[in-house]
């Protein structure tokens, strides 16, 4: 089976096609800047590369633009849509609707829009996409992946809110964990090692740290709790979110700087975090730059960013009553040795013995890599993350037994 993977964003439209029989990755692209100037659509096939600029006004003619790549006779990878056997489609949010991944058809695309208030920059867009595809290819069954899926299996004393209880019954309001699909692959690859190794793999910390960042506990394969809300503004500080905040700060910047709950709600999510302690970038890279010629907001911003994630490892070490491994995977935690370094420091009592000198080379450099000296009690892995895969899979699992 040829499973077609689409993540769509407000302005975007990312994919990949993907042969499930040996999982690879046949090509992938990207539409950028829908309904903006200077649209235009990457697609990848082999080692070859083609840049299509158009005017794309909206996900119609973007999804049209990406047919027309697969099937193009230069550069295209399947002689006709009738090759591809299923859609699956990341989507942010599940709400309390769903709780894995689903077939779409009309009551779950009316579940879907229900909830779709829970994330109004990400799940309407993924809403439209589905719905298009049902349109476009009729044929074709659709699958809903959710971010939010994997961490569905928390205790409710981890995922509630200390609010009046009828607010969350009535409106949802709770902790939800995003990056569902990440923490899902590197923990199972994590689990695969650890069990070839015959060591213990019952207790996994996976830090999906990048421009958005969270980290999860994960039990026995299931997750227990994760360090995201009810939206990805929460937990550790990320390139341009606070993340965990005393909420009358809010109040008092709205009255300071007579924004409203909405302009500094964003304000909070789009121009905090790394560039808002910095004041120099939100990218890791060009923050290790400055905090490494003597910029001492950027240092700052290093050290708010390891201390709080490594206060997310210890207490789930807490949470899950002992730590077998930590897991760094996304784009920090899979390329900055300099941020990998500082999180794992203090981590000794743990049971840690981590290898500094082998975190520095190549090796350790966005290739899966295992950061533990030999006498380690507790593994530390870099494992590159596979959201697409996971949507695939599952995918291809759900079709298969409809």
């Amino acid at each position: 089976m040829k499973v077609l993977v689409v993540n769509a964003g407000s302005s975007s439209l990312k994919y990949q096609l993907i042969e499930m029989e040996t999982e690879t990755v046949l090509c992938k692209g990207v539409v950028e800047k829908i309904g903006l100037n200077g649209s235009l659509i990457t697609h990848k096939y082999g080692d070859q590369k083609v840049i299509v600029e158009d005017t794309i006004n909206d996900h119609t003619k973007a999804f049209n633009l990406l047919i027309d790549c697969l099937v193009n006779k230069d550069y295209g990878v399947i002689d006709s849509v009738e090759e591809i056997g299923a859609i699956g489609h990341r989507v942010v949010h599940s709400g309390e609707e769903f709780d894995s991944s689903t077939y779409v058809g009309d009551e779950e695309m009316k579940k879907l829009q229900s909830v779709a208030h829970l994330a109004p920059l990400h799940n309407p867009a993924n809403i439209a996409c589905i719905q298009l595809c049902k349109s476009l290819l009729p044929k074709v069954p659709n699958v809903a992946v959710f971010d939010t899926a994997f961490h569905s299996t928390m205790p409710k004393k981890a995922k509630m809110y200390g609010i009046p209880y009828e607010i969350y019954e009535k409106y949802q309001i709770r902790r939800y964990g995003f990056h569902g699909t990440s923490h899902k692959f590197v923990s199972g690859e994590a689990i695969k090692y650890l069990t070839s190794k015959g060591l213990p793999c019952s207790k996994i910390v996976t830090c999906h740290l990048g421009n958005g960042s969270s980290i999860s506990a994960v039990k026995d394969g299931k997750c227990v709790d994760t360090s995201m809300g009810m939206t990805p503004m929460a937990g550790v500080m990320m390139g341009t979110r606070c993340g965990d905040i005393d909420p009358a700060v809010v109040e008092m910047i709205a009255d300071n700087t007579g924004m409203s709950l909405k302009e500094t709600t964003n304000y909070l999510n789009k121009q905090s975090g790394f560039m808002g302690v910095s004041g120099v970038s939100s990218d890791a890279r060009e923050l290790c730059k400055a905090a490494s010629e003597g910029n001492e907001r950027a240092q700052l911003a290093k050290d708010m960013f390891a201390y709080q994630v490594q206060k997310f490892i210890g207490s789930y070490a807490v949470a899950m009553n002992g730590l077998d491994c930590v897991v760094f995977t996304g784009g920090i935690g899979e390329n900055s040795w300099e941020f990998r370094e500082l999180i794992m420091q203090n981590t000794e009592f743990l049971g840690v013995a981590f290898d500094q000198e082998k975190n520095k080379t190549s090796e350790a450099r966005g290739n899966f890599c295992d950061l533990s000296k030999p006498e380690s009690k507790v593994k530390v892995l870099v494992i590159p993350t596979n959201e697409e895969l996971v949507i695939a899979r599952e995918t291809q699992e759900i079709v298969q037994s409809l």
